[in-house]
């Protein structure tokens, strides 16, 4: 016999079967810092040692639309990467290594395996960040969402010695802006993508090509790993993650005031689907600017002398790295891309 939260929508022992399924994931991301996770009231975590001044940068972000496409595909195994690099990379432009991170999933309908894949995807991507999921929630909604929807939200907390966070202020005239690539569209901008390759051709999901479908449900890129030691090398004088607002408006948040920066727009060569996008909506290269990375997900200002040892150890790390420009003396505080964009054909 079903009990009464059940037949209201509510299925309690599918929700302890999910829990059981992303056990081992979890578990695999947790370190000697962990002193309790999952199963009591609240996680605990140890601080670090090793920091004179610590101080606790904490970040919250969600996906977005980009869940309405991995609705559609049924494909839900890196949308947790989406999530974790939204809050780790916020932490690290602060200057600060991420310690641990809780999620938290609203779902129309907890089916064990679909939520344990979602999970396991964060908890991987975790482990890529070098953090610990110690908690989380999965709150069963059916009047709220609709069937098969479900919404992602991660809370993360980093730390680093405040003499060492990076600090705009710091940042002079001269300093050089690099770009670090982007996987692509990472997590912003899809409301625009879904109306212009979906809504505005009366397309489905089904109807768009496997490349299309791999390129927009490709997860957002972690910048952990190759750009943590350059800053406790003390390579990296400032750091900006490229969300919504693009260039245009992430990397003044890395500048001091009465500063701007010039970018060379032939430095970097902007992935086809964005051209793509720009012809679909006949938008303007500000328009292009404002809502998209273009294919840089993370700049670092860096000292002249330090731009060769530092694209060094990111080409060593992996990454892909542009001169993009530098920073100049701007009252307006305004970053200004010179000529028109590179798009790869």
């Amino acid at each position: 016999m079903q009990d009464a939260y059940a037949a209201a929508g509510v299925d309690i022992a599918a929700g302890n079967q999910a829990v059981e399924l992303m056990q081992d994931a979890v578990n695999a991301t947790q370190n000697e810092n962990v002193l309790a996770g999952l199963g009591g009231f609240g996680s605990l975590f140890k601080l670090p040692t090793g920091y004179t001044q610590p101080v606790l940068i904490s970040g919250a972000d969600g996906v977005g639309s980009k869940l309405l496409l991995a609705i559609a595909a049924n494909r839900h195994a890196t949308i947790g990467q989406d999530l974790v690099a939204m809050v780790a990379n916020d932490i690290l432009a602060q200057g600060a290594k991420p310690l641990f991170m809780l999620d938290y999933m609203g779902i129309n309908t907890v089916e064990p395996a679909k939520v344990a894949e979602i999970v396991t995807g964060i908890a991987q991507a975790c482990q890529q960040a070098q953090m610990a999921l110690i908690g989380g929630e999965t709150a069963e909604l059916p009047d709220l969402y609709a069937q098969n929807h479900y919404d992602l939200a991660g809370f993360a907390v980093g730390v680093a010695d405040q003499e060492k966070l990076l600090n705009p202020e710091n940042v002079q005239e001269g300093d050089v802006v690099l770009g670090l690539a982007s996987s692509g569209l990472h997590s912003n901008g899809y409301s625009l993508v879904r109306k212009l390759l979906l809504t505005d051709q009366n397309k489905t999901w089904d109807d768009l090509s496997n490349d299309q479908q791999t390129t927009l449900l490709t997860p957002t890129k972690l910048y952990i790993k190759a750009v943590l030691p350059l800053i406790e090398q003390g390579l990296v004088v400032s750091a900006a993650h490229i969300t919504g607002g693009g260039l245009l408006e992430n990397l003044p948040r890395a500048l001091g005031a009465h500063l701007g920066a010039h970018l060379d727009s032939q430095s970097w060569q902007i992935p086809a689907i964005f051209k793509q996008l720009g012809q679909l909506g006949e938008l303007s290269t500000i328009e292009m600017l404002r809502t998209f990375n273009l294919g840089i997900g993370f700049t670092l200002v860096v000292r002249p002398d330090d731009v060769a040892k530092v694209s060094q150890q990111l080409v060593e790390s992996g990454e892909q790295v542009t001169v993009l420009g530098q920073v100049v003396a701007d009252d307006t505080h305004q970053v200004k891309i010179q000529g028109a964009l590179n798009y790869d054909n």
